[in-house]
């Protein structure tokens, strides 16, 4: 058993109850879909108890009549950032409506024959993790179709911590929609809570909204996920890893897209420290990764993931530093100056980097901000708080 898969039993086991997700307290929310046309926002985390969210309302005779697909889709077989196309369920026969394809919000039509919209889908707690956006968007055509929506509340494994540069871009982006640090410590549902009371949905129409929280979970709790969140995500190793590894997607550095540790190694071939050595192949979650068929050198860093990250209280800028330093050509270091910015939220990492600021330096920039957010993310919160 891997250490986090061990620490997070013995976490949820340490106050006699095991943490039950939304989705699992069907009493709760069953009597509001009682003579209701429902849509499912779902994807394969939306499970209770190995079940499908959705298998289970069919089985509990609850109308739905639609799906709609975010990244990745419904049954998780598209790749990250590939388009998901309008299909119907080859399992239950229901429509698949996409949301990530050719539009993001619902329309009026795929609205017109929906009483209550229910969102089920584990986010992993990063600004530029897409689902809050999509739920943003959900949220705001709900209310403008005067809809209701149901989110039933999971865990946030990187819910022990708020962290990280804010979000300052000119224009909204789908992997930075709010002002918000890049680690925000809300659970999904404290989320919409926020979204919605800080009128983020664009839109003056009021929302019915209803949040289904989890029970015997506070911020403390470590949460080890039963059902990979997405292609490269798949283990808790690289959940904990990936607010500080997401940065070098605009960056000439691989984080193991392509291999069978994405999100748990960092290199390329031009570095020359690191004793790990990988090479990228395509396939399933990574069609074209970055040096695909090129060996780099650099580092395995999951066991710091494990044993470090998972209890910290802060992301891990060393390893963007450290490549930064080794790349002999610092003008291709910042391969997509722009996307990179889009997910820091603005220039300002970008700069610190090249100016040569140490990590402390970098931090000292991102506090008072942060202790702002803090405020705001307190009146929101639907559990105790970390310590």
């Amino acid at each position: 058993m891997k250490l986090t898969l061990l620490l997070g039993f013995l976490s949820l086991m340490a106050c006699g109850q095991m943490v039950q997700v939304g989705a699992e307290q069907v009493n709760r929310y069953l009597p509001l879909l009682y003579k209701q046309k429902v849509a499912v926002v779902a994807n394969p985390t939306s499970v209770i108890d190995g079940t499908h969210l959705v298998d289970s309302l069919l089985g509990m005779n609850v109308e739905v009549v639609k799906v709609f697909a975010l990244e990745h889709g419904f049954r998780g077989k598209a790749d990250a950032g590939e388009k998901v196309m309008d299909d119907r369920d080859e399992k239950t026969g229901l429509p698949i409506v996409s949301l990530y394809g050719s539009h993001r919000t619902p329309t009026a039509a795929d609205l017109s024959d929906v009483d209550i919209v229910l969102f089920d889908v584990q986010d992993v707690g990063a600004r530029f993790y897409t689902y809050i956006s999509s739920m943003t968007y959900i949220m705001g055509a709900c209310a403008e179709n005067d809809v209701a929506m149901i989110v039933l509340d999971r865990p946030n494994p990187n819910g022990h911590y708020f962290d990280g540069p804010m979000n300052h871009l000119d224009k909204p982006s789908f992997i930075g929609l709010h002002d918000i640090p890049v680690v925000h410590g809300l659970t999904i549902g404290e989320y919409a809570q926020m979204v919605k009371g800080e009128g983020w949905m664009n839109t003056n129409k009021d929302l019915d909204l209803t949040v289904v929280p989890c029970a015997n979970y506070d911020h403390n709790t470590r949460y080890t996920l039963p059902v990979d969140p997405s292609p490269n995500l798949r283990s808790m190793e690289a959940i904990y890893l990936y607010p500080s590894l997401c940065f070098f997607e605009g960056t000439n550095v691989s984080i193991g897209r392509g291999t069978d540790m994405p999100f748990e190694v960092v290199g390329a071939p031009w570095m020359t420290q690191g004793r790990t050595t990988f090479t990228p192949k395509s396939g399933f979650g990574a069609a074209s990764p970055r040096f695909q068929n090129i060996e780099c050198r650099g580092y395995n860093i999951a066991q710091f993931g494990a044993e470090f990250l998972g209890d910290r209280d802060e992301i891990n800028l060393f390893w963007l530093l450290d490549a930064y330093s080794q790349c002999p050509d610092k003008d291709s270091f910042f391969e997509r100056p722009d996307f990179f910015d889009t997910l820091a939220g603005g220039p300002q990492l970008r700069e610190q980097i090249m100016a040569g600021k140490s990590e402390e330096e970098i931090r000292r920039a991102w506090r008072p901000e942060l202790q702002a957010f803090g405020v705001l993310r307190a009146k929101y919160l639907l559990y105790p708080d970390f310590d």
